[in-house]
């Protein structure tokens, strides 16, 4: 079985929208990440930082869905990373309310020693000195290295980041941290300048309209699936990067073919967590769920054209 390591924050989020809102339940990218997938036949590990406050169940969820949770450090007299925030009516746009540090402050990331060759390494958000411990931990060059970032280290540690980019496979952002990140209004652009930065594949996530994929000169588009509500929308940006490292973690293959599918399991479990509240949907979602939903997206994307001379 192919091992997957998971290097993000496991913490406590307060989420508000105008469907409703949250007190404290279980957030945080590696969260997503590992629940996302765990729907995939792969040994997953999270190495993560929590507070004596956080609560013995989510743990056990974790190891219910055979996440290795041996990395995740608890430090007993502290508090657990804590993010608070309200969402605009158009569910793409949010204020942040409150960021406590607490723990993760001080995190210094040890990856397992038998994960330290992982066919898939997920760096979750993070700052980017952080994530480059990570990889200096890592032992087997072929490892394939899947970054996550955002528009705040982009502003704070720009330096730090590009460093790290220039050591990663692939790197996932959305449209807003492209064009920030290269300066380019096009994403086809910004794609071709990320790769001049370093990583081969480049994910571009669009939120409501899709995802794109980059190798090269190869470009895949996939449309996100139209859905009745959207109730929380927290995580699922995660949660895709869950499904993506999952699938390609469990097939073992990492061509541009293969990553398209990757991208359309990621879509797809992305669509299940931004239906309900955190992680919620996400914790019951079961397997003949995914693959019809898997089924109607096909339906979606899936034509055929007579093309005359």
């Amino acid at each position: 079985m192919s091992k997957l390591v998971i290097v993000g924050t496991v913490a406590f989020d307060a989420v508000e929208t105008p469907f409703g809102k949250t007190d404290k339940i279980l957030g945080g990218s590696a969260s997503y990440i590992g629940l996302s997938a765990s729907h995939f036949d792969v040994d997953s590990a999270i190495v993560s930082v929590v507070g004596g406050d956080f609560p013995q169940d989510y743990l056990d969820l974790f190891s219910k869905r055979s996440i290795d949770i041996s990395s995740i450090e608890m430090i007993k007299e502290g508090k657990t990373f804590f993010w608070s925030g309200r969402y605009h009516n158009d569910m793409n746009t949010r204020d942040t309310l409150a960021t406590e540090l607490n723990v993760l402050e001080n995190f210094q990331p040890i990856v397992p020693e038998s994960y330290k060759e992982a066919k898939v390494l997920v760096l979750g958000n993070l700052h980017p000195i952080v994530q480059s411990s990570v990889l200096d931990q890592m032992k087997d060059a072929s490892t394939l290295v899947i970054l996550d970032t955002m528009n705040f280290w982009m502003d704070n540690t720009l330096d730090d980041l590009l460093d790290v980019i220039k050591r990663v496979d692939v790197i996932t952002i959305n449209d807003e941290e492209a064009r920030q990140l290269t300066g380019e209004y096009s994403l086809v652009a910004a794609a071709k300048k990320i790769h001049t930065m370093g990583p081969d594949y480049v994910v571009i996530k669009k939120g409501e309209h899709g995802a794109l994929l980059f190798n090269g000169t190869n470009i895949f588009s996939a449309p996100a699936l139209p859905l009745e509500s959207v109730f929380d929308p927290t995580g699922a940006g995660d949660t895709f990067a869950g499904g993506f490292a999952g699938f390609l973690a469990q097939t073992e293959n990492i061509t541009f073919e293969n990553m398209k599918k990757a991208v359309v399991y990621g879509s797809t479990l992305a669509s299940f967590c931004v239906e309900k509240f955190g992680t919620e949907r996400l914790e019951s979602l079961k397997p003949d769920e995914v693959r019809s939903r898997l089924m109607a997206f096909k339906a979606l994307t899936q034509f055929e054209i007579k093309l005359t001379p």
